[in-house]
């Protein structure tokens, strides 16, 4: 995907991949080395080789002129049926995080490329993503699904952040403002860039307002 230059900010025209594994830029026809998913990156137990992996992710990113990537993806397991848990590292917060973290700090060792992790936060399911709504309480989404986040964000300071599709207790996660700046910004420090995903349903203004920087 190609993002314009944006002068006010400062930023340069970027083209972007999707990810999370590896080079996959199908607008581009530019495909790389099919790297392990994360749910197999996670069995390892390995930092140290997923920040390996990084670095040759990164390379490859770099090789092709592609300034970044949309992952990893990190978002609790919650079903053995998800469609995506080869996308996700696991049922566990802590490991999801360290292995994320590690995997970002490898890709971001790379002059100029950065990683969008995603889907922040609660994407629980793949059928009617856009209109599904995550209810839970506070401490359930601080220790389940906010902590794997947390620990990217402190360790690795990931360049963007990419919110998810679904509602979070009746509410867009690209419309949270208290997820995405509350939060991420405010808890966390968090300095980088916050897009929405594709085609959200959510309103631009209240994305806007929100946190989110990029739709």
């Amino acid at each position: 995907w190609q993002t314009a230059q944006i002068d006010s900010v400062g930023k340069v025209a970027t083209s972007d991949c999707d990810g999370p594994a590896g080079v996959n830029n199908f607008i581009t026809g530019t495909y790389g080395t099919p790297y392990p998913t994360e749910v197999l990156m996670a069995q390892t137990w390995n930092t140290d080789l997923l920040y390996d992996l990084g670095l040759a992710m990164g390379q490859e990113y770099a090789d092709v002129n592609n300034y970044g990537v949309y992952g990893p993806a990190m978002n609790t397991h919650r079903s053995a049926f998800a469609g995506r848990n080869f996308e996700y590292y696991s049922e566990d917060p802590l490991v999801a995080g360290l292995c994320a973290a590690a995997d970002t700090r490898g890709i971001q060792s790379h002059a100029g490329i950065g990683t969008s992790i995603k889907h922040f936060a609660a994407n629980n399911q793949e059928d009617n993503r856009m209109g599904s709504d995550s209810i839970l309480s506070e401490r359930t989404l601080r220790e389940i699904y906010l902590k794997q986040f947390e620990i990217i964000v402190k360790e690795a300071h990931p360049y963007t952040i990419m919110s998810s599709y679904n509602l979070i207790n009746g509410i867009h996660a690209s419309e949270n403002k208290e997820l995405l700046t509350g939060i991420l910004r405010d808890e966390w420090g968090f300095d980088g860039l916050v897009t929405t995903d594709w085609w959200t349903f959510g309103e631009h203004y209240r994305e806007t307002k929100a946190g989110n920087d990029i739709k």
